[in-house]
């Protein structure tokens, strides 16, 4: 034990945490439960999280760590806040599915004909290996008694309570979205307990796909402080996100009597000039017709990235 803890007093952070925390000793247990931080989140809101970015910029400009003259000038961009989700296969999802609506069915007092549970875990575990031998046709079984149990949950439904039956229409109508959705489809359901997830590709070579929400953030040109954070629903185009970055970040930037006048971004925030006006907008595709000054400005554009890093590692944004 006293080596463990001489390890984190040496470390350093885990003392700073719990210092942060208002306690006057070092304590080798966390110092609360970590889902509280989840529902302190929620209970303070957008709006409430918005206000603690806020306070964070007052402060920086009071302890003269920026320049209010350095908000003119921002750096925006885009990145994936992944959900904790298993990798959306089909076969797992069907899988999944039959599990959920059985056991729902059951807790309400229905009593059905067959569960396929013993032949559903059995496919389960061949799908692999059905998949590995590109024998897709021989995985369509899953299909068929997912859809079967659906009918039949559907048809005994009418003997249950009202409560019961708005209960279970939640899960039938999002099994029955991952039974009728085809490998092609668009606006597929990639996880049963959170249809808000979305497969957003960001052209990366180690992960081409990753399952969550948008996040746009704004950092100050120059040192780098963190002037905006939005979520977007959906999978939006960049551009699209842009103006209601920049209007959050003059929100917040309101007191202080500044705006943002200029936005380095990357390519693939093209074409929307006129959205954001009169903020220029400087990325790499207009590089010929930009000053030198602007161009030096552009240069800077990565700053944002390991930022982005630091935030998804260092401060929770990895995990919706």
């Amino acid at each position: 034990m006293l080596g463990s803890v001489r390890g984190a007093l040496s470390n350093g952070r885990p003392y700073r945490d719990q210092l942060f925390s208002g306690m006057d000793y070092y304590q080798p247990k966390l110092p609360c439960d970590a889902t509280q931080i989840g529902r302190f989140r929620r209970v303070l809101g957008e709006a409430g999280v918005e206000q603690l970015l806020k306070t964070t910029i007052e402060t920086a400009l009071a302890i003269k760590a920026v320049k209010p003259a350095e908000f003119e000038r921002v750096i925006v961009d885009s990145t994936v806040q992944e959900k904790a989700i298993a990798h959306p296969t089909d076969s797992r999802l069907l899988e999944v599915s039959r599990e959920k609506i059985v056991r729902l069915a059951q807790r309400a007092g229905l009593k059905l004909k067959l569960t396929h549970q013993r032949e559903g875990r059995t496919l389960r575990r061949r799908a692999g290996g059905y998949a590995h031998a590109k024998q897709f046709k021989r995985l369509r079984r899953q299909r068929t008694i997912l859809g079967v149990l659906l009918r039949e949950v559907r048809r005994k439904m009418p003997t249950l309570s009202q409560a019961a039956q708005a209960q279970l229409d939640v899960w039938l109508q999002r099994a029955e979205r991952i039974h009728a959705q085809r490998p092609s489809d668009k606006n597929k359901l990639h996880a049963l307990h959170a249809p808000e997830v979305e497969c957003i590709g960001k052209g990366k070579a180690r992960k081409p796909y990753e399952f969550g929400g948008k996040v746009s953030l704004a950092v100050t040109h120059k040192s780098g402080l963190m002037v905006g954070a939005r979520s977007f629903p959906g999978n939006p185009f960049d551009g699209h996100t842009l103006t209601a970055q920049l209007e959050q970040t003059g929100t917040l930037l309101q007191d202080i009597g500044v705006t943002p006048k200029v936005a380095v971004v990357d390519l693939g925030y093209r074409g929307v000039d006129q959205d954001i006006a009169p903020v220029a907008l400087i990325h790499r595709g207009k590089h010929k017709s930009l000053s030198t000054e602007r161009k030096r400005w552009l240069k800077r554009r990565q700053a944002i990235e390991p930022l982005i890093g630091h935030t998804k590692q260092d401060h929770g944004m990895q995990r919706c």
